[in-house]
């Protein structure tokens, strides 16, 4: 029995080891029974197997033994290694290698293969710690070191000291082992000492293969040296090399990155094979070299000629780059459309860089159902859209998305932050700015220069200087858009030498200024009207070379421009090759600025040929000049093209609207405009109150005063100068005291000069000549020569003789030329009847060669301006303007007029008098208008001098007269006459 027994067992064991050995199966067999002693376990055994021939495998036979009888014991070798391996590939890598402890005390060995598992493991998790206890095991147990893959460990892990050790250790090291600590310093930017390394694998004669090559090229490339790249070159054509994609990749990096994209497009064509790699890589050198259009053509071509399966997301994400720098929205959307047949639409890297595009294209919107669709939404698709947002005016949506961002888990970094402030400086928004600044004060980047900057911005825009010079001076490293930033700030809040000396303190500490810089301080140039100290920064932009640059080009015209020199600006603007429309729109607000409203029309006329758009700015500056000529015709028809280019709801061109209705004389229009804007910012109420005052609404401009508090908009200095303004045209004393008093008191504001003209100008209107001459003796600065032109003119008016003459001689010791105060004062003379007194300042006047101003007026007739003087008759219709104004002459006199002859300040008999006043020259352009224009035209007359009472009266009759309304602009205020009477009341 023991015999056949035998003889079963010696013919299954060949089957056993060939189909079920414990390697393959990982478990050995141990057949128990209670009632077997272990001899008899062994005979059991040999039983069961025995049995087990008549099935055709081993398995089947071990399978079929009844469970109570056979069991299953896993080997511990297998199954610590293969837990340890699944350990590895999930990246517990601690909970790895804290197993080797476990199975040193089970008395288990480590396999090759897990050691390797190991090492891969702590590499991808940067795990040196754990490496390094791999390591020790390893050489505890006299394991055959794996060199190159400790190398590789510890290079992931950061380590390159014990990258180096190993390294130096090895008794013979391979092209591996050479690569490997090569790419090792290069991975750690080390790629001086990655250099050095490779020269001395080519000393000890081990040949490079494809990798080392393509290592070796990204250290070349890194510090710039195309002359060893080209070397290297050489060396990849002699081994033949140089069809690899890997390194032909490399080579097209290197030669772009040191500016050579011809050089870098003959390697990418030599590649014999191009695939996918080599696209993406030369694609990605013209989207990094500017070459954009260049990345778009050779997408084209891939397409035509290379790999159909190249159309993946990261190709994509490059040619929608190229499409963001070109501003190419139909390409890009073209290109959204192959990214949906392709499937990868929602991808991450491609859907982000098409969020930026649209972003970049002034589409936020259409990024925004985008990135709502992508399949993970990482920091760069939210950094995308949210910068899209804050660039674009939505301001507010990006401050959303960031708490949004907050609340998913993810943590803000320092671009998001960034970007929100940016959006917080746009909008003024302080207190959502703090709570960004606390976030970044909690987070480890706070002291990242780049929203320090962004910090600065935001607080001198919200007009927390003091909070953005407290930034600035914490900072320990300031670059030069740190130094830029806080020129700008300066500048914007009216601290123009503080700009100064900031510029020249960044001088001192090295630093040179850039574009941003020079045209920042240009701008602090234009706002201090400082033309030398301009034409200094001028002569130091020639000698750097950026004249030739178009924002700096745009900015000298504007510069000369603001400040009076005309010449120069046009000068410049004639140089600029390539003139864009800020061009256009400096060299037009230029001569708008220095009252050339013809020239800045006709400027406006030539942009239009050269079919460029205007933008809001050249509106607002052609408006302005418009508002100099007060040629309501043109003001029309440039307020129609405005509505068909959809600028109307524009703020700054809704406030020059008002403007230009309001100086030409229309102030219902500007009403018009005001009530239409869809929202208004402190410049609009002050327009609107300053048009209210200008044409002798006191009451609508004070009421308009409170809905301008009662909106939330706080006024500013230039509000109180229109509310003291109206107060004054209208003669309300009472309340011009209590809202200068509330300047201070209520809106902590400190008056100005303005104010206290505006007051010494109510007073004197009103005849409280002794309370404006006690005003001026209280005040806490001294009185300029505005204030005793004001109490001048006043005392003129009421015929103060005493006050008036001190009055001119403060006037004269200020302004010795000031043609108006020898005119003031020579009036009251004659007033009094002392001609003798009016001789002597008409001959102190010609001793020192003093001018008077002649007066004119003049009136817009079919968009030509006609002027007249004073008994003018040089105008090609005089016959008939003197014939039509005798008429009117008569007809007054009918009707009660009688002449004041007391308007004529010349020793002259009344005859003489009355003649003089017969022929004004505003009378002259009445007279004209009445003839040229359709009855029932409104006539608008302007007039550079004061409105005499004579003509005053005279032109209330003829309103009546002739039933048409005349509208007189004077040095003082507009007149509205109609129906005999004029809407100042007799109070001017």
């Amino acid at each position: 029995m023991m015999a056949s027994l035998t003889a079963e067992l010696v013919l299954i064991r060949p089957l056993m080891d060939s189909s079920l050995s414990r390697a393959q199966t990982g478990y050995s067999f141990s057949f128990c029974s209670n009632h077997f002693q272990p001899q008899q376990q062994k005979k059991r055994t040999q039983m069961f197997v025995g049995s087990g021939t008549r099935c055709n495998n081993i398995r089947n036979a071990l399978l079929e033994t009844p469970r109570d009888r056979l069991e299953y014991k896993e080997d511990p070798h297998v199954g610590f290694c293969d837990k340890l391996r699944t350990l590895c590939d999930k990246g517990n890598v601690k909970e790895a290698v804290g197993m080797l402890t476990v199975m040193d005390q089970q008395g288990i060995q480590v396999d090759p293969e897990a050691y390797a598992c190991l090492l891969r493991a702590c590499g991808n998790r940067r795990g040196l710690v754990e490496g390094r206890k791999v390591h020790s095991h390893m050489m505890k147990n006299g394991f055959e070191l794996p060199v190159n893959k400790l190398i590789s460990m510890y290079a992931k892990c950061g380590s390159i000291e014990d990258a180096r050790q190993v390294f130096d250790k090895m008794f013979q090291r391979d092209v591996v082992s050479w690569t490997t600590m090569i790419a090792a310093y290069g991975n750690e930017f080390c790629y001086k000492e990655a250099l050095e390394l490779f020269y001395h694998m080519q000393l000890s004669g081990t040949k490079p293969n494809q990798f080392t090559f393509a290592t070796v090229l990204r250290a070349c490339t890194e510090l710039g040296v195309l002359e060893l790249g080209k070397q290297l070159h050489g060396c990849v054509m002699t081994a033949g090399f140089q069809s690899d994609v890997c390194v032909a990749s490399a080579l097209v990096t290197i030669y772009a990155k040191c500016g050579s994209t011809e050089a870098a497009r003959k390697v990418f064509d030599g590649i014999s094979e191009q695939d996918a790699v080599s696209w993406n890589t030369m694609m990605t050198v013209y989207v990094q070299s500017g070459l954009a259009e260049e990345a778009v053509k050779l997408f084209f071509e891939m397409q035509r000629t290379g790999p159909r399966m190249n159309l993946n997301p990261f190709i994509f994400s490059i040619v929608i780059r190229a499409c963001t720098s070109l501003v190419d929205i139909r390409f890009g959307k073209q290109l959204h459309a192959q990214m949906i047949k392709c499937e990868c639409e929602t991808d991450a890297c491609a859907g982000s860089a098409l969020v930026t595009l649209y972003a970049k294209c002034e589409n936020p919107e259409d990024g925004h159902r985008l990135f709502v669709r992508l399949d993970k939404r990482d920091l760069v698709s939210w950094t995308s859209m949210i910068a899209g947002y804050a660039q674009n005016g939505y301001g507010e949506k990006a401050i959303e998305l960031f708490f949004q961002l907050q609340n998913t888990g993810e943590k803000p970094d320092q671009f998001i932050c960034a970007s929100v402030l940016q959006a917080c400086a746009n909008l003024k928004l302080l207190d959502q700015a703090k709570e960004v600044h606390a976030y970044m004060m909690k987070s480890n980047f706070w002291s990242a220069t780049s929203v320090r900057n962004a910090l600065i911005t935001v607080y001198s825009n919200c007009g927390k200087m003091e909070d953005a010079c407290q930034v600035f001076q914490k900072m320990d490293e300031r670059n030069l858009v740190t130094w830029t930033a806080m020129i700008a700030a300066h500048a914007q809040n009216g601290f123009f030498d503080q700009s100064f000396k900031l510029f020249f303190q960044m001088q001192q500490t090295g630093l040179k200024p850039n574009i941003l810089t020079l045209t920042s301080i240009l701008d602090v140039c234009a706002s201090t009207e400082k033309l030398e100290l301009g034409q200094t920064f001028h002569a130091y932009i020639i000698k750097t070379g950026y004249e030739l640059d178009i924002s700096i080009q745009n900015v000298l015209v504007f510069m000369y421009g603001e400040c009076g020199s005309i010449e120069d600006a046009q000068s410049m603007f004639d140089k600029i090759a390539e003139r864009d429309v800020i061009s256009w729109t400096a060299v037009t607000a230029g001569h708008a600025h220095n009252g050339d409203g013809k020239g800045a029309l006709k400027l406006f006329r030539e942009m239009q040929q050269t079919g460029l758009k205007p933008n809001q700015f050249t509106f607002t500056s052609v408006l302005s000049a418009i508002s100099h000529l007060t040629t309501l015709d043109q003001g029309k028809e440039l307020h129609a093209h405005i509505i068909k280019t959809e600028f109307e709801s524009d703020v700054s061109i809704g406030n020059a609207l008002i403007t230009m209705y309001a100086k030409c004389g229309s102030i219902n229009y500007a009403c018009k405009v005001f009530y239409r804007m869809p929202q208004y910012d402190t410049v609009s109420w002050n327009a609107m109150i300053g048009g209210y005052a200008q044409h002798g609404c006191g009451k609508e401009a004070l009421k308009l005063f409170e809905q301008m508090q009662m909106a939330g908009t706080k006024p500013n200095h230039i509000t109180f100068v229109g509310v003291l303004s109206a107060c004054s045209h209208v003669g309300l004393v009472d309340e011009g005291c209590f809202y200068f008093d509330s300047i201070k008191r209520d809106h902590n504001i400190l008056p100005i000069m303005e104010h206290y003209a505006c007051m010494v100008d109510l007073l004197g209107r009103a005849g409280c000549l002794d309370e404006a001459m006690h005003f001026i003796n209280t005040m806490t600065c001294e009185p300029n020569a505005c204030m005793w032109r004001s109490l001048l003119a006043a005392c003129r008016i009421h015929g103060n003789e005493k006050l008036g003459i001190h009055a001119a001689e403060r006037l004269l010791q200020l302004e010795p030329e000031d043609d108006a105060a020898y005119v003031l004062l020579s009036n009251i003379y004659a007033a009094a009847g002392r001609w003798d007194d009016v001789a002597r300042v008409r001959n102190h006047m010609k001793e020192l060669r003093v001018e008077k101003e002649p007066g004119f007026s003049w009136i817009t007739v079919r968009n030509k301006v006609h002027s007249f003087f004073s008994r003018d008759r040089l105008h090609p219709q005089m016959e008939m303007i003197y014939a039509k104004l005798d008429e009117l002459s008569e007809q007054i006199k009918d009707a009660g007029y009688v002449p004041d002859t007391n308007c004529v300040l010349h020793d002259v008999d009344e005859e003489q008098k009355e003649h003089f006043l017969r022929y004004h020259s505003e009378r002259l352009a009445i007279a004209f208008g009445l003839i040229s224009l359709p009855f029932g035209t409104p006539l608008r007359i302007f007039k550079n001098l004061r409105v005499c009472e004579d003509c005053h009266v005279a032109t209330k009759l003829i309103s009546n007269i002739v039933g048409v309304e005349i509208i007189l602009r004077d040095t003082v205020r507009f007149h509205h006459f109609k129906d005999g009477v004029c809407s100042c009341g007799d109070y001017w």
